[in-house]
């Protein structure tokens, strides 16, 4: 599509069309993530850039960095790095919550060779495998002093990597000297002994392997994405180009989500930063630190906050905090991704806060963000906007095997393909990789494992997500991080892990199970050895069905929807029944356009309360009278 053939009106595809009137090789973007943060560095060496509360008792006395200083500590961990030992093609993870030592470590760690991202709240065992998978020579972790739990879990899992050679403390507290045989060093001592005014080495390049992300995968342990230096400087910097009003030099970003997520790294990190925006890094655990909700509106008064960015379950849980005597003039948006937004929650949040919310769709491998709603008052409710400049996206129709048949029609809904210069390298495991293209005369697209449609003016629309994640308050379950430990049960034929729709969580994992022919099991059987099995604490399901034989595809396969379906029509009765309203009749069905939708007769009783009571679930509904 060109200018001439937009729809009158429809400004925003043609501001994104004008912007790639200019070819990117022509725009000067910089070499590295180091090198950005170098050049507003020396622009603005005295303004703030970073601000640092780590708990609320601290919030009337934040820790602060300048530009200036923010550059210097980055310098000086990566001169550190590279003296320990970690060169361009080597790897340093780090297990850490949400410190300016992550920050340290995120971008020292991308200049002086390839940083790794662990969530710490995955078990000490998937930590070693995850270690071991990516062939990490360096391990920075939270000391006892900091979070006792973290630093069990990362003391294990570098003892049961077989690789990693040192771990670097932060906050050592009553660290010891060694861990087996790999030596135990203290973080910002180590630091303190290397220069921080430039470099001892040459910077990475456009091309170079700049951080590893662990993503949703179908083995047991998640996939391990490579990102290059070239996609993270291109996405942050696209987000700002496609939407100025969003990001500029007076953003002030609150960063509340974790910082192994790469929203946080890169919407309230490098995007804002790249702009000559400030971060405040608020409390050590985000918003799950102690009291940080219940005080949110005096955290945006008092460092004027412009933007936040955040999940459905924050926004429905900010609205308990009454807005009411606080100066909230600063604010101008909450970015919203993830997981789906329920439409209800749009108004009601804007109306309770006067604030504007865009919601846009990413991925890890795709950088970060994909496709964003306009900064400009005119979102559409339930759309994941419009992509990004220079990265094309599309719907197509793939075979059984995953290859292309054919792009798909205006809002006809296919396989959402990614096309761009951030788009990831490919994994770690070159078996994995293999299946994440889609060749189309001639070029290489990504595959999302996302199902979507593009309408008339340019906006995409999810319509379900062929990954099958389960995404709980935004946070990533693979289902086969639920599933392989129960198939390991001796009495276990089939188990299938599936997102059961949550007013709070937006999903919740469930699970079902098939015994053994001949065998019997009990849901408290299959609950307690869940709970020692599966070490992720979020993964452990909520619910569990043993059900006598699971559904299933034509070619065997078990055919996940169907029990989507089942739990979409088990909220839906336990609603209604909360809710006192009878009902007739319930089906649920997935269409090819519209993704789940619950069509439902009613016995009596009024339909606008039933959809009330629903509001905060994001399956369509189709309600008739009995």
């Amino acid at each position: 599509m060109t200018m001439k053939d937009l729809p009158r009106g429809i400004s925003e595809l043609a501001d994104i069309l004008r912007i790639e009137a200019t070819p990117l090789e022509e725009r000067p973007l910089p070499a590295s993530t180091y090198a950005a943060l170098r050049e507003v560095a020396a622009a603005r060496p005295g303004q703030t850039a970073l601000s640092f509360f780590p708990v609320l008792a601290a919030l009337d006395r934040p820790e602060t960095w300048s530009w200036g200083a923010l550059l210097a500590e980055i310098t000086r961990t990566a001169n550190m790095l590279r003296a320990e030992g970690i060169g361009r093609d080597d790897v340093v993870a780090y297990l850490l919550p949400n410190l300016p030592q992550t920050h340290w470590t995120i971008w020292g760690g991308e200049t002086a060779g390839i940083v790794m991202a662990l969530n710490p709240a995955l078990g000490a065992e998937e930590l070693g495998a995850l270690l071991a998978a990516a062939g990490a020579k360096m391990l920075v972790a939270a000391g006892p002093g900091i979070d006792p739990e973290i630093w069990d879990k990362a003391t294990r899992a570098a003892g049961a990597s077989g690789c990693v050679r040192q771990v670097l403390v932060v906050g050592s507290g009553a660290a010891p000297e060694a861990v087996g045989a790999i030596p135990v060093r203290d973080f910002d001592r180590l630091r303190a002994a290397h220069p921080a005014e430039a470099l001892t080495f040459e910077p990475p390049g456009p091309d170079d392997i700049s951080s590893y992300f662990c993503t949703g995968g179908t083995t047991g342990l998640p996939k391990i994405a490579r990102r290059s230096q070239r996609s993270e400087i291109f996405d942050a910097w696209a987000i700002a180009a496609a939407h100025p009003r969003l990001l500029h030099p007076g953003t002030v970003a609150f960063c509340g989500l974790p910082l192994f997520h790469v929203n946080a790294q890169l919407v309230t990190g490098l995007a804002v930063w790249m702009q000559g925006g400030a971060v405040v890094l608020g409390g050590a655990a985000g918003y799950r630190t102690p009291g940080l909700l219940a005080r949110f509106w005096e955290v945006v008064e008092r460092f004027r906050v412009t933007l936040f960015s955040s999940v459905p379950t924050i926004l429905s849980a900010l609205l308990a905090t009454p807005v009411e005597g606080h100066d909230l003039s600063s604010l101008e948006y909450a970015v919203c991704g993830a997981a789906p937004m329920p439409a209800a929650l749009f108004g009601t949040f804007e109306a309770a806060t006067g604030l504007n919310i865009l919601e846009g769709y990413g991925l890890t491998e795709g950088a970060c963000v994909s496709s964003l709603n306009p900064a400009n008052g005119a979102p559409r409710i339930g759309s994941i906007g419009m992509r990004l400049p220079y990265q094309r996206m599309r719907a197509a129709e793939l075979d059984a095997e995953g290859r292309f048949r054919r792009w798909c029609a205006t809002d006809e809904a296919g396989s959402l393909l990614l096309d761009g210069p951030n788009v990831f390298a490919g994994y770690v495991d070159p078996g994995q990789s293999a299946a994440a293209w889609v060749e189309v005369e001639g070029r290489r697209w990504f595959n999302t494992g996302d199902l979507g449609r593009e309408d008339g003016d340019g906006f995409f629309w999810l319509t379900g997500r062929r990954k099958e994640l389960i995404i709980r308050g935004g946070h990533n379950i693979d289902p086969a991080t639920i599933e392989n430990p129960i198939h390991h049960h001796p009495q276990v034929a089939l188990a299938a892990a599936v997102g059961r729709p949550d007013a709070h969580a937006g999903e919740v994992p469930v699970l079902y199970v098939q015994p053994r022919p001949g065998a019997t099991l009990s849901v408290a059987e299959i609950a307690a050895w869940a709970e020692a099995e599966i070490g992720e604490r979020a993964a452990r399901p909520k619910a569990i069905h043993v059900i006598e034989a699971m559904p299933v595809t034509a070619v065997g396969k078990i055919f996940k929807p169907a029990l989507v379906m089942r739990e979409i029509e088990s909220v839906l009765r336990d609603t209604a029944a909360d809710a006192a309203i009878p009902l007739a009749a319930v089906r649920v069905e997935q269409d090819p356009a519209r993704g789940m939708v619950a069509h439902v007769t009613l016995a009596q009783g009024d339909a606008a309360a039933l959809r009330e009571a629903l509001q905060p679930f994001t399956f369509k509904l189709e309600i008739a009278a009995g």
